[in-house]
C-alpha cells in the first residue's frame, strides 16, 4: 500500500519541535511491513502558504495515484486534493476547529475525506456530526517515543541541566506564553510548595527528556488538550504527573498510583503534590501505561484504518465518541 502524509506540521531546522508527534508517526509506519509511506511537509503560514503548497503537491506528485493521501490538520486537509488517491483521511489537531476562521475552512472539506480523525474522544466531540452520529470519528492519536523519553538518573539529568541535585522542581511542560496551557496555576502551586517552577518554552527537543526527569513532577493544567503528549511522555519517564481531565488524561492516569488527574483545584494539586516534594527519588509506575501509547501502537492502528479503507471490508475497532466503549481499550480514548 502506497501513502502519501501531507501535513505543515514537521520539524524543520527552523522549528525542530513543530509537529515532531507527526515525524515519530510517519517513521513509525514506515516501519510497517506492507507500506510504502512518503511525506510531503510545508511550512505553516496564511492562504498564501496553503496555495503554494496546493501548487507544489501537484506538481510533486505529478502522475501519481496514492492508495491513501492522509493529511494532518484539517487546513492542510484542502491542499492534499491536489494529489490523485484511492482513499483520504484527516487527522484534524485543535486550532483547525477551535479557531472560529479555520473551523469553518476545516468543516467545509469534512465531506470528501472518506475518514475523520481525532487524537482523543474528548476533541472527536467536537468535529462537526459526531455528536449527533452523522459522521463517523477515528480516534488516531500519534503516540509518543518510548525510546527518548524513558526513566534517568534524576540526579544526572539535573547536572546535565546546571540545576541543584538536590533542589525540588516542577515542570511545566509547555510554552508559558500559551495561554491555554495556564501556566499562572504552575506558578501558583511552585509558588505556594516553595518549589523552582521549570517550563519548556524554548528548550531543545533533544534536551526535554532530561527536564523531564529532573523534576519531582509535572504539572498539566491545561484548559483543553486535544490528546495530551506532555503527559504520556511524563509517565514513559515514570514521573509523577498531575493533570486536568482533559484529552486522553483520564485514561493515560487512571489507576495509577502517584498520579492525580481532577478538575484544577489549588489545595487538592498542592496535596497530591506533597508526597513527590518530599521523595529523594519521586517516581511512580507509568511507562507500562504510556506504552500502550507509543509511537508504534499508534502507527499501528492508522495502518488498521489504511487497511480497512482500501479494502472496502468492516471498519475497524476506531470509535466515534457515541460509539466507544464503556472501558477504553489500550490506546483508545473514550467519552
Amino acid at each position: 500500500m502506497r501513502a502519501l502524509v501531507v501535513t505543515n506540521m514537521y520539524p524543520s531546522a527552523e522549528r525542530p519541535a513543530l509537529g515532531s508527534f507527526v515525524r515519530d508517526q510517519v517513521h513509525a509506519l514506515q516501519r510497517i511491513d506492507g507500506l510504502d509511506v512518503s511525506v510531503d511537509a510545508f511550512s505553516p503560514g496564511g492562504a498564501r502558504s496553503y496555495a503554494r503548497a496546493a501548487r507544489d503537491l501537484r506538481r510533486h506528485h505529478a502522475g501519481e495515484t496514492y492508495d491513501i493521501v492522509h493529511a494532518h490538520f484539517g487546513l492542510t486537509a484542502w491542499p492534499a486534493l491536489t494529489v490523485a488517491a484511492r482513499h483520504r483521511v484527516v487527522t484534524l489537531h485543535g486550532n483547525d476547529l477551535h479557531d472560529p476562521r479555520s473551523r469553518r475552512i476545516t468543516s467545509a472539506v469534512l465531506g470528501r475525506m472518506d475518514l475523520v480523525a481525532t487524537p482523543s474522544a474528548d476533541f472527536a466531540s467536537d468535529v462537526p456530526g459526531a455528536r449527533s452520529g452523522r459522521r463517523r470519528v477515528a480516534i488516531l492519536p500519534c503516540g509518543i517515543d518510548v525510546e527518548r523519553f524513558r526513566p534517568l538518573d534524576r540526579r544526572d539529568a539535573r547536572r546535565r541541566l546546571d540545576l541543584d541535585p538536590d533542589g525540588r522542581y516542577l515542570l511545566f511542560p509547555y510554552d508559558p506564553s500559551r495561554p491555554v496551557k495556564r501556566v499562572e496555576r504552575a506558578r501558583e502551586l511552585a509558588a505556594r510548595s516553595g518549589t523552582e517552577l521549570l517550563t519548556l518554552g524554548s528548550v531543545e527537543p533533544a534536551d526535554v527528556p532530561y527536564w523531564m526527569n529532573a523534576a519531582n513532577a509535572v504539572l498539566c493544567p491545561s484548559d483543553w488538550e486535544t490528546f495530551g503528549l506532555a503527559c504520556l511522555e511524563a509517565l514513559a519517564c515514570d514521573v509523577p504527573v498531575l493533570a486536568r481531565p482533559v484529552g486522553a488524561h483520564r485514561e493515560a492516569l487512571a489507576g495509577i498510583a502517584g498520579a492525580y488527574c481532577g478538575e484544577w483545584d489549588s489545595e487538592r494539586w498542592l496535596a497530591a503534590l506533597a508526597p513527590h516534594l518530599a521523595a529523594d527519588d519521586p517516581r511512580i509506575e507509568g511507562r507500562m501505561r504510556a506504552l500502550e501509547f507509543s509511537a508504534d501502537t499508534m502507527a499501528a492502528r492508522v495502518a488498521t484504518a489504511w487497511r480497512w479503507l482500501a479494502s472496502g471490508g468492516q471498519p475497524p475497532p476506531l470509535y466515534s465518541p457515541a460509539e466507544a466503549p464503556t472501558e477504553p481499550s489500550p490506546g483508545v480514548s473514550s467519552s
